[in-house]
């Protein structure tokens, strides 16, 4: 029988063997893969909880949130702010960051969630998440404040998701390749299931909103008219189209079996470079996808070197298999249109 690994084992060992984490990071992923458990609970009792529906509010970007929007991200500030191990969290869910409060020690790591990208799936059924970032706190003061959390996603400590389907899955990078634990519900503990996980450089599948396609820019319609027109066309191969609405869901099947994922730059606002947000879900997603052997763009640069001017700031995204990933790059280069201003 294969001995199993987990979580904890892989991370010490990640630590011991390869100087990757260094301990407060080790336990921020620990306490941050609890928290996710927590959460993958909530979920799963959906209507069984009465945890299904509208909260009746608005977070900070006017987006109605669920109740599961707001009890998950309770339970990861709650899971992580007395540890000591942060110094603060930012979330999708609130307008500003929250501070480790001073009657907790505070640590050297920032950081960043969406607590549960995918809400139009809640009340229906279908995978969603969580994401995260892990930032390192610049300077030495105990201070901290939203600029502190304004770094390019190239610095990120460490990044991951959960996504909650048919299995509950934690997908995890320290900067040293792409790992994916597996939840057995039986002991409540995270098991090494995939690790070196690598994105294939080519593939025939796409992932994009096609309700959009009149709204799209030149670059994004050529891309996608190619991949319509099938063997007969430019490309010379058929393409499958997948579209779950939930990013967690769509990266997860890339980082599966490969894939090229799009939510581009449209002309419904065109003030706003893009609909996701860069600090919560384009960085960590970004992060992973490379460390997986694939890229990630806006269509004009690399994600994870955007220089972020505030914390909820939006961009466009492309990401997944290499070589698709860098056509749609080349054809927004070869139109030389501007990056879109930032909203």
């Amino acid at each position: 029988m294969t001995k199993r690994i987990s979580l904890t084992q892989y991370l010490v060992e990640q630590q011991r063997e390869h100087g990757h984490i260094p301990g407060q990071l080790r336990l921020l992923i620990e306490v941050v893969a609890r928290a996710c458990k927590r959460i993958a609970i909530a979920v799963n009792k959906g209507a069984l909880g009465e945890v299904l529906g509208s909260a009746g509010s608005e977070n900070v970007q006017g987006e109605v949130q669920k109740k599961l929007d707001i009890i998950s991200n309770e339970v990861l500030i709650e899971a992580n702010e007395w540890g000591g191990h942060l110094a603060a969290m930012a979330s999708e869910e609130m307008d500003d960051i929250h501070v480790v409060p001073n009657r907790y020690p505070q640590g050297e790591y920032m950081l960043l969630f969406d607590p549960l990208d995918g809400s139009s799936n809640i009340d229906v059924n279908v995978s969603i998440g969580t994401i995260f970032s892990v930032l390192r706190k610049v300077g030495h003061n105990r201070g901290v404040s939203e600029e502190d959390f304004l770094q390019p996603g190239k610095f990120q400590a460490a990044a991951g998701y959960c996504v909650y389907g048919p299995q509950t899955t934690l997908v995890l990078t320290v900067g040293d390749g792409v790992a994916m634990f597996t939840l057995d519900r039986e002991t409540g503990s995270w098991v090494l299931t995939s690790e070196n996980v690598q994105i294939p450089a080519d593939t025939k599948e796409f992932a994009i909103n096609m309700s959009n396609m009149r709204h799209w820019d030149t670059p994004v319609k050529r891309y996608i008219d190619e991949c319509l027109e099938g063997k007969d066309g430019t490309r010379g191969k058929d393409f499958n189209m997948r579209w779950i609405a939930s990013m967690v869901a769509d990266v997860h099947r890339i980082l599966t079996r490969g894939g090229v994922f799009l939510y581009p730059w449209d002309k419904r606002e065109p003030a706003k470079p893009g609909k996701l947000r860069l600090m919560y879900e384009a960085n960590p997603m970004a992060f992973l996808v490379e460390q997986a052997g694939g890229l990630a763009t806006n269509g004009h640069q690399r994600i994870m070197d955007l220089q972020p001017t505030k914390l909820h700031e939006r961009v466009s995204v492309i990401l997944g298999s290499k070589n698709e990933v860098q056509r749609v790059t080349s054809y927004h280069l070869e139109k030389g249109a501007e990056t879109p201003s930032q909203d």
